[in-house]
């Protein structure tokens, strides 16, 4: 290695020898190369030239188009062109596929002015057979889709689609589609609405013998959307009839504007209608309107007493329910507690059973065991069994009740099992029949008491017992009052002093029912509101205002305030005999409390009334 280090300066000076190292002490001084030889072979030719010899050039739209030769290869200065030039050489080189091909790749890139061009070009030229190139529909599809994308009007594409019998062409479903989407899209649903309907009908008219022509979803979903658009929605329903009958899906926005325009126009009945036969196809069961729409619809359908429509938005409201627990992570929808407590209420006024099942299901999931229920939704559940003439289910829900709320120690909690208000739907429940439910009601309860385990409630034997006193048997009332202590072992309550007063006052047993008053006082048992002016009414059916008068001033030394009702009876009394002393006492209550007591001028005509006949010879 030494010998040949030493040498390589001589063999620099005598000879034209180069070499090629890798030493890094050594000279890189560049060095001119002589000339190659003419015969060397040259380069393969740059890919993004748009080559022939590449078959699949990612700078040439044209390259992969077809395997024919007029469509996959492009000359060498095809891209040097203007852009005039080149669509022009594209019309006169393309045949009808690859002109599909083209403009389905244009289609993406929104090409739509060049795609107009070419195909207004391209029917101008012929073919390499020398005969005018002729288009199909499928590709006059296409022209119509640029010059609507173009923004061209309805008009234009008519008098477009027209130009196809030229071709021997009959327009499809597609071509037909293009126009109602312009007609939809044209801001003027009023004006163009009729036009819509007429092409509609012609593409029933001709898909009988072309069924290319026959509309499909899309076709019924522009036309009803222009139709709610411009308010005309008996046609629009129409319409959805008849796409729902030959099995078409509807489109989500379509259903929703359904739903919608139904709700405004009042048209409940027929939105039921229309839901009903969305849920008997597989296709249109899941519809889904959106929670506040279903929330609307809910409302609506509650307040027009329409059970079945509610009962609908409930559906509706479990799916969103189901649908969120169903993603990751879980959406927890509720809905509100006063919405379901207006169903239940409903359910009861219409006598629906399905619709208080359901309310009573949602609100439990939405409730999700979390909390318990309201006081206001077991009144109304209680209410809705008792109108349907379910006792036994509405005295479960009172022994639900009184399970989450007797302890309560609210001062409202007391109003919350009076048999004057709050349960009086159940007590007149037990007296719809007489004595026959009354009897049936205790016997049934007496024989729960004797259950394992037992249910005794002092609140529901309150109603009996004002059930026996509406339907004015005292004899029952009292025997019901007895058995609280004697069969339930159980101790009367206010309400149960109250029920019985009212039992004697109403057959003017004034002084039966003043024993019952200072019985309960002597026992420590506090009077309440409702204790008074019942006291009241017994003494006003005797026709003694003063003693009622007297009354009064015990219920505000309690810290009670006489009511605007209470004092207009006692006034109206006190008219009628006569009693003006008694009168004025009952002005400077008014005065005292700032209640506005009114005339009753119509009341005192009608008192003042005298009839007389006159007959006539």
């Amino acid at each position: 290695m030494a010998i040949l280090i030493r040498s390589r300066p001589l063999i620099r000076k005598f000879t034209n020898f180069k070499s090629i190292t890798t030493v890094p002490f050594l000279s890189q001084e560049p060095q001119l190369a002589g000339t190659p030889p003419e015969n060397t072979t040259p380069l393969p030719p740059n890919p993004s030239s748009g080559s022939p010899l590449y078959n699949e050039n990612w700078r040439s739209p044209f390259a992969a188009t077809s395997q024919s030769v007029s469509s996959s290869v492009v000359p060498l200065g095809f891209l040097r062109q203007s852009p005039a030039a080149r669509i022009q050489a594209m019309s006169e080189t393309l045949d009808g596929e690859g002109l599909m091909n083209l403009f389905a790749d244009w289609v993406t890139t929104q090409r739509w002015e060049d795609m107009k061009q070419v195909f207004e070009l391209w029917i101008r030229s012929l073919d390499r057979n020398g005969k005018p190139n002729k288009p199909d529909a499928n590709l006059f599809n296409y022209y119509l889709r640029a010059n609507l994308m173009m923004g061209a009007t309805a008009d234009d594409l008519l008098g477009l689609a027209s130009q196809m019998e030229e071709y021997g062409l009959v327009a499809n479903t597609a071509s037909h589609n293009l126009i109602l989407k312009a007609m939809f899209q044209s801001g003027e649903p009023l004006s163009w609405a009729d036009k819509a309907v007429k092409l509609l009908e012609r593409m029933i008219a001709t898909g009988v013998e072309f069924k290319e022509a026959l509309p499909d979803e899309e076709s019924y979903d522009l036309v009803t959307g222009l139709l709610f658009k411009a308010n005309l929605i008996d046609d629009a329903l129409k319409y959805i009839d008849s796409a729902l009958k030959s099995g078409y899906k509807l489109s989500m926005n379509v259903f929703n504007e359904c739903v919608r325009s139904c709700i405004y126009s009042n048209r409940l009945d027929t939105l039921v209608s229309i839901i009903e036969k969305c849920k008997k196809t597989d296709q249109n069961k899941g519809l889904l309107p959106p929670w506040n729409m279903c929330t609307h619809l809910a409302d609506c359908a509650l307040q027009a007493d329409n059970s079945e429509l509610a009962f609908t938005s409930l559906e509706f409201f479990v799916k969103w329910i189901v649908r969120g627990e169903t993603v990751k992570p879980p959406v927890l929808l509720s809905v509100d507690e006063g919405l379901l407590v207006a169903a239940l209420v409903t359910a009861g006024r219409t006598y629906n059973v399905k619709l208080l099942n359901g309310a009573w299901e949602v609100l439990k999931r939405s409730l999700r065991q979390m909390r318990i229920p309201n006081p206001e939704s077991f009144l109304a559940k209680i209410y809705a069994h008792a109108s349907l003439g379910q006792l036994q289910n509405a005295f479960a829900t009172l022994h639900e009740f009184e399970k989450a709320y007797s302890s309560s120690k609210e001062e409202s909690a007391e109003e919350l099992f009076s048999p004057f208000t709050s349960l009086n739907p159940l007590a007149v429940a037990c007296c719809r029949n007489g004595f026959v439910t009354l009897d049936s009601v205790y016997y049934q309860l007496e024989n729960l008491s004797r259950a394992d385990p037992p249910f005794k409630s002092v609140a529901a034997l309150n109603c009996v017992i004002l059930g026996c006193a509406n339907i004015w048997d005292i004899d029952r009332a009292y025997q019901t009052f007895a058995a609280i202590e004697s069969t339930f072992g159980l101790t009367p309550d206010i309400h149960s002093y109250n029920a019985l007063i009212y039992a004697f006052g109403k057959l003017g047993k004034r002084d039966e029912a003043t024993k019952v008053y200072e019985h309960f006082m002597d026992l420590g048992v506090k009077p309440n509101e409702m204790t008074y002016s019942l006291l009241v009414d017994a003494h006003l059916i005797k026709r003694e205002p003063k003693a009622a008068l007297l009354v009064v001033d015990d219920m505000v030394h309690a810290q009670y305030k006489p009511s605007k009702d209470m004092l207009k009876k006692i006034r109206r009394r006190c008219t009628r005999e006569m009693d003006y002393e008694s009168d004025d006492r009952v002005e400077e209550l008014t005065k005292k409390f700032n209640i506005r007591m009114g005339t009753e001028n119509r009341r005192n005509m009608l008192f003042n009334l005298r009839y007389s006949m006159e007959y006539s010879g």
